[in-house]
């Protein structure tokens, strides 16, 4: 069977994105989701409202750098779907701790899931909605805390637009300027008032996030918060340095899940 197995290997290569051979993810990369969620929007400035309105609080697993980013980006558009196996248990214990704190908030109402839209050419390109299995993750792992909770795609990306990737602060920003809209099945599933939680793969500067805030908050829903897999470490913090991020993580997990 060695043969078998070693041809097989080359013909259907298995690496994790890290690059270590067999296996579809090593346990170096897989432990890197297994801590508890950190509060992120700090080291987003786009989610800054400037109205005098904190920013919508965001859950994040752990630092948008090193080999969680080769994850993600083999993930979402490299074709390894696999990874949902992984990145989708991830997110789903992280809301399962954060549900008690959203509790409070509800008064018992459901929380709807609203998944980041992606643009029409990147859903084309990758055949798929990646953020729509986190966003199923976060529904399941709120159930897990004994909240109703339901996923609701109600946002798609108005005109053509181009992906986020690659650009800067001010870039993003514009380049979402009016151009998230909810739809006609969307705002007919949330009614006239919900209470939502948004989903995304990766908090960069936030504008992505504050865009989605804004066509929900225009139609009357509230935004209690978003939860996503990784978050870009702070400028100030030099490339591959997660020291800080492990160290908050580390104080705050006990308290910073607070909305």
């Amino acid at each position: 069977m060695r043969p078998v197995r070693e041809l097989a290997r080359l013909l259907l290569p298995v690496a994790c994105p890290c690059g270590e051979l067999d296996v579809p993810w090593c346990a170096g990369c897989a432990a890197l989701l297994t801590g508890p969620p950190i509060r992120a929007e700090h080291g987003a400035p786009r989610l800054d409202r400037l109205d005098g309105v904190p920013p919508v609080p965001v859950w994040a697993l752990t630092p948008y750098a090193g080999p969680v980013r080769d994850v993600v980006v083999h993930w979402k558009d490299r074709g390894r779907a696999d990874l949902d196996r992984l990145l989708a248990p991830a997110l789903r214990r992280a809301a399962a701790r954060i549900g008690p704190v959203l509790s409070p908030a509800l008064g018992g109402a459901p929380i709807a899931i609203v998944p980041v839209p992606s643009t029409g050419a990147a859903r084309r390109a990758r055949g798929r909605e990646p953020v729509a299995v986190l966003a199923r993750a976060v529904a399941r792992g709120l159930h897990d805390a004994g909240l109703p909770a339901r996923v609701v795609p109600a946002l798609a990306r108005r005109g053509a637009g181009r992906d986020q990737v690659g650009l800067g602060a001010r870039a993003r920003g514009r380049n979402l300027a009016g151009s998230v809209r909810m739809t006609r099945p969307g705002a007919r599933a949330l009614g006239q008032r919900s209470m939502c939680i948004l989903v995304d793969d990766v908090l960069t500067t936030g504008a992505t996030l504050a865009a989605v805030e804004r066509a929900l908050e225009g139609s009357g829903h509230d935004v209690l918060g978003a939860t996503v897999l990784a978050a870009t470490p702070p400028p100030a913090r030099t490339a591959g340095d997660d020291t800080a991020f492990a160290v908050e993580r580390q104080r705050e997990s006990g308290q910073n899940l607070k909305v």
